[in-house]
């Protein structure tokens, strides 16, 4: 909750989107093989609740998750949570019921992992990450400037363009006047000479 909400609370509010595409890994689960977490699916299923909170459309894909039992009880779970059907813990009786033993249930209990963070190391990344999504700029759009052929190489709100409108049409494409770019304040912008023609 802690670490979450904050940092996904920014980012909507920051760029407002239109619809989302959530990929829940169930590699961060208390038991995964692989994953050294320590979440129950319960934990894992309110950022899926949070998420859908926002009242947006979402796309919720699988991926990741390395203790096989586990993963089709998070999905399973989460399922549920998405389309609010509260599910019972107790497993019903199918072909693969006895995969799921000893204990038949949905969720299952957590392993003692410690966990090495400590609480302020955990409100300071918190805090530096919210911020880093705070100063980037979001809404109404944010455009995809990669430096490849087809995209801008630098996006127009780096730069900043001092001649007036009218003057518009006169500028030319020249490399002397790409050299008269500087850098002021982290912007782009050209230097005004003395031109009175």
């Amino acid at each position: 909750h802690s670490i979450f909400k904050p940092v996904v609370s920014a980012i909507m509010e920051c760029f407002r989107p239109g619809a989302v595409v959530m990929q829940c890994g169930a590699d961060s689960l208390s038991g995964d093989r692989l994953g050294v977490f320590n979440l129950s699916f319960k934990g894992h299923a309110e950022c899926v609740k949070f998420v859908r909170s926002f009242n947006i459309p979402m796309l919720v894909l699988g991926g990741g998750g390395y203790t096989l039992r586990n993963v089709p009880r998070c999905w399973t779970y989460e399922t549920g949570i998405l389309i609010g059907e509260e599910i019972d813990d107790m497993l019903p009786y199918n072909d693969y019921f006895d995969y799921f033993g000893p204990d038949y249930r949905l969720h299952l209990p957590l392993t003692n992992i410690d966990n090495s963070n400590s609480k302020k190391y955990l409100e300071d990344t918190t805090r530096h990450i919210v911020g880093l999504i705070r100063g980037l700029e979001g809404v109404p759009g944010t455009e995809i400037c990669t430096g490849q052929p087809g995209t801008k190489q630098v996006p127009p709100s780096f730069m900043e363009i001092d001649d007036d409108e009218d003057d518009e049409d006169d500028m030319s494409n020249s490399k002397d006047d790409e050299d008269e770019r500087e850098v002021q304040n982290g912007k782009l912008s050209f230097q005004e000479e003395n031109n009175n023609s």
